[in-house]
């Protein structure tokens, strides 16, 4: 059995349904890009259909897009949904990341 690229957890999945269908959007992408105070960061974004060599994840009726550049950089980590009083968004869990910056939302690998 192949092992999953990335785990995407319940509260991720719902909120991704949710996302899709109030946008009427297909699919949810992830990507790695260069920036942030740690070298890298994620960046969450609705689109209609895959590239031509984009990594496809459905589970639950949603459909999650990688690139394969960002592929490296996500390898097993687990997609989350956090609540918070103060913000809600979605979170990475990644193994590959050797830092990351005090706010989450950037890292170093």
């Amino acid at each position: 059995m192949q092992q999953q690229l990335i785990t995407i957890t319940q509260k991720a999945t719902e909120e991704i349904k949710n996302l899709l269908t109030k946008n009427k959007k297909e699919s949810f992408r992830i990507r790695v890009v260069e920036g942030g105070c740690s070298g890298h960061k994620y960046i969450f974004e609705l689109e209609e259909k895959p590239s031509k060599n984009d990594e496809v994840i459905q589970q639950e009726g949603i459909k999650v897009l990688i690139d394969q550049e960002s592929i490296k950089f996500l390898k097993s980590s687990t997609v989350d949904y956090i609540e918070t009083l103060e913000n809600s968004g979605f979170k990475i869990s990644n193994p590959n990341a050797k830092s990351s910056c005090g706010c989450g939302s950037s890292f170093g690998v």
